[in-house]
């Protein structure tokens, strides 16, 4: 047990830099979302980052199947271990309580400096009206600013989100992919941070 929990923690922390895509599980490979999500996790995955996910069906099995698509790397975990992550953006699909409870956790974290200029994209403009209009009106009543929100990109297009990623995270952290693969201790590591 102690060996299994030794290569979890080695793995996750030689993954390089992720793209973490939030969404429901309950959304059916039919759905234009599921779509969007693998579009967009497929994009992502070929600048180089990994993309994780909880690991469930729905969006984040569009998600990983995206990278997969492209052969890039993906993972699923339902557990978080923020000091062996190597985050760099979020991705925002549609999605219920859990994907509210993640996507303001992600704020919440940017918000208290907890975690440094993390793009956060969210995907599914009208899916997402009433919240925008709700986070406008925290910015109006002064209990957020429109600083916490400088990071946020509403779109429904992953041209546009993977833009957003590109010049939000790796231009902005100076991330370069590497042209040949490193491997320390059999994990592999496809950035040069």
């Amino acid at each position: 047990m102690a060996g299994e929990m030794v290569r979890g923690f080695r793995r996750l922390h030689f993954v390089g830099p992720c793209v973490t895509v939030f969404g429901s599980a309950r959304t059916p490979v039919d759905d234009p979302d599921y779509a969007t999500a693998r579009e967009v996790a497929r994009s992502l995955a070929q600048m180089g980052f990994t993309i994780m996910t909880g690991g469930g069906p729905g969006i984040m099995e569009a998600a990983n199947r995206g990278a997969r698509d492209v052969g890039g790397v993906s993972v699923g975990c339902n557990i978080r271990l923020p000091h062996e992550q190597q985050p760099y953006a979020f991705v925002v699909m549609p999605g219920g309580f859990g994907t509210l409870d993640e996507m303001f956790e992600a704020l919440t974290l940017i918000q208290t400096a907890k975690i440094h200029d993390f793009p956060v994209v969210v995907m599914g403009s009208r899916y997402w009206a009433p919240l925008r209009e709700q986070l406008d009106l925290m910015v109006k009543q002064g209990t957020i600013t429109a600083t916490d929100l400088d990071l946020l990109c509403v779109t429904d297009d992953g041209a546009t989100a993977v833009d957003h990623v590109q010049r939000r995270a790796v231009d902005r952290f100076g991330l370069h992919r590497r042209l040949r693969p490193r491997k320390i201790l059999g994990e592999h590591a496809a950035w040069n941070i």
